[in-house]
Formats: structure tokens, C-alpha cells, sequence
């Protein structure tokens, strides 16, 4: 199936718009690097090299993929300039499949007898609650019912962002109020999400990085409460960093793989900078899919990731 057959006009133009600082900020680099040269020599690799590093990529995936370049520019003998953004743009897309060949092109999820349930993680900041807002709003627009879970109960403001959440999007919420114990909101979310027949349960957790101890019993604690109403629930543990960060958002990463299963990535604000490039990192770095990307402040802004759209975006004319 090609690209633009499953990625909309629409979805196209928003995707363009949300990632134009690090496009601006990339291809800008990339066209002085290549100026007067006719063919990638060592120089133009050494120059994207460090365009791709201060891109946020990280240096790690960044030698991967200048070393599949070279590969390339091995086996063909000659790669004309002109042909830099169309191989960079495959081996990207090609590193990013292989963390993921799924490619999901909407908001669907595997569907069974029971809810599928996704618990959400990641600091107080970086736009968690109001990714756990936009996901109610699509899943909900695509024909699903959703129940959210108010268990980040150490914070009185973000029980409460939640529920205006709830409100704004018209989907219900179970939440026992401030300094509840989240492991007891988790459990009543899912015991209410089975008695209303619920597609889909998100469940909220506390932002906090500065125990790690705590917060991997917390977490631990919250999945195996979840376990007694539905076995293998949380289907999935969903990392939400803020890609305006940069490599502050790869330590976040680093934390939270290290105290949880986290298998899906969710990468907020990449509309207000020029450091996209850590979305291609940090898929890479840990493994990890990256299922949605935040590019504006729109209910519709958060959008599916679709690697060849993304790539496309940042190194099209």
C-alpha cells in the first residue's frame, strides 16, 4: 500500500506544518553542506554527520546511518548529491522499520473480548495528560468507546486536567480524587470498563522521577492490581516525552525502560522545535515504536506516526 494512499491530504499538510522548524533548521544545513559538490564524498558524510547529531538523533543512530550511506556509496560506486535526501529518506524509514513493521495507519488496536488497556507514563511537563485527552478525543472519533482512569493521584491539578479532559471530549472517567491509591483507581477503571463494555481503558499515572525505587513499586503494583480484573493487562505502556527537549527526553526514556515495559512512544511538541531528529533517535536507541506524535495544540494534532510520512516531511523539497 503506498504512502499517500493511507496517509490523507489533510494529514499531509498538518505533518508538514508541525515539523517545519526541524525541517527548516535540517534541509537548510544540508543544502550549504552539499553546495558546489557533485557526488556524497567524505566530506559531505562528515558534514551530515554532525547536521544529524545537532539534529538531536543521537550519535549512535547517527552512525548507523552514515555508515549505511557509505555502504551504498560503496556498492553503487558513485551517489550524486542530488540523490542525498532520497537515500537518507529510505535508510531512516528502513532503521525505523525495524523497531516497528507494524505501521499502523489509524487509531485501532488489536480488538478481543475484553477493553484494551493502555497505561500512560512519563513526567509531570510534557504534555502526558493532555496526549491522554487527544488519544480519548480519536479513539472516540473512530467509533470506539473509551473509559479513562484517574490514578496520577499525587497531584491534585492533574486529577483535575483529567477530568476536564473527560468533559471536553464527552467520555466518562473513574477517579477516586488526590492521594487515593492509584493501584485501587486502576482496579475500579477496569472493573467499571468490563461492566460498560468499554473498547478501550487509559489509565493515567503519577509524573514522578525522583525515586526510582518508588515509582517501579508503584507502577508494579498498579499492573499486577490491573492483572486480577484482566490477565495480561496493561496491553500497553505508553511513554509520552517531549521531543522539544531533545536529549533530555533519551534520559526520560532511559528511566522509565528502566523501571517498567514500556512498548509504545509517544513524542509531544515536535511542532515548537527544531529537534525532530530525536523522534529517529530514540526509536532506535531503545527499541521502541513510536505510535503517536503531537504536532500542534488542535484535538486533531495528535496524529498516528507513520515513518515514511515523517521522513518524507523533513527531507522533501
Amino acid at each position: 500500500m503506498g504512502l499517500f494512499s493511507i496517509f490523507s491530504k489533510d494529514k499531509k499538510e498538518s505533518l508538514d506544518k508541525g515539523l517545519a522548524k526541524t525541517k527548516e533548521s535540517v534541509f537548510t544545513k544540508i543544502s550549504k553542506a552539499i553546495l558546489g559538490k557533485s557526488k556524497v564524498d567524505e566530506e559531505v558524510l562528515d558534514n551530515l554527520e554532525e547536521i544529524l547529531i545537532s539534529s538531536d538523533v543521537g550519535v549512535e543512530t547517527t552512525l548507523r546511518i552514515i555508515e549505511r550511506i557509505e555502504k551504498r556509496a560503496a556498492k553503487d560506486k558513485y551517489i550524486g548529491t542530488d540523490a542525498l535526501n532520497s537515500i537518507l529518506k529510505e535508510e531512516i524509514a528502513s532503521l525505523l522499520d525495524e523497531h516497528d513493521s507494524e505501521n499502523r495507519d489509524d487509531f485501532s488496536f488489536p480488538t478481543g473480548d475484553q477493553p484494551y488497556v493502555i497505561m500512560v507514563v512519563g513526567v509531570n511537563g510534557v504534555g502526558k495528560t493532555t496526549t491522554i485527552g487527544k488519544l480519548a478525543y480519536q479513539f472516540k472519533k473512530a467509533g470506539k468507546s473509551v473509559l479513562l482512569g484517574a490514578a496520577d493521584t499525587f497531584r491534585a491539578a492533574a486529577v483535575d486536567q483529567l477530568t476536564i479532559w473527560s468533559e471536553r471530549v464527552d467520555v466518562p472517567i473513574v477517579s477516586q480524587g488526590m492521594n487515593a491509591d492509584p493501584a485501587s483507581v486502576a482496579f475500579d477503571t477496569l472493573k467499571s470498563a468490563i461492566v460498560r463494555k468499554s473498547d478501550v481503558v487509559i489509565i493515567d499515572t503519577a509524573g514522578r522521577l525522583h525515586n526510582k525505587v518508588n515509582l517501579m513499586n508503584e507502577l508494579s503494583k498498579i499492573k499486577r492490581v490491573m492483572q486480577k480484573v484482566i490477565p495480561d493487562a496493561p496491553h500497553e505502556v505508553l511513554l509520552v516525552l517531549d521531543a522539544s527537549t531533545g536529549q533530555n527526553a533519551i534520559e526520560q526514556a532511559k528511566q522509565f525502560t528502566a523501571v517498567t515495559e514500556v512498548n509504545a512512544l509517544a513524542l509531544t511538541k515536535l511542532d515548537g522545535t527544531a529537534k525532530g531528529g530525536v523522534v529517529i533517535g530514540i526509536s532506535d536507541q531503545f527499541k521502541i515504536p513510536v505510535r503517536y506524535i503531537g504536532i500542534g495544540e488542535k484535538m486533531e494534532d495528535l496524529q498516528i506516526f507513520n515513518k515514511e510520512a515523517f521522513v518524507d516531511a523533513l527531507f522533501s523539497n
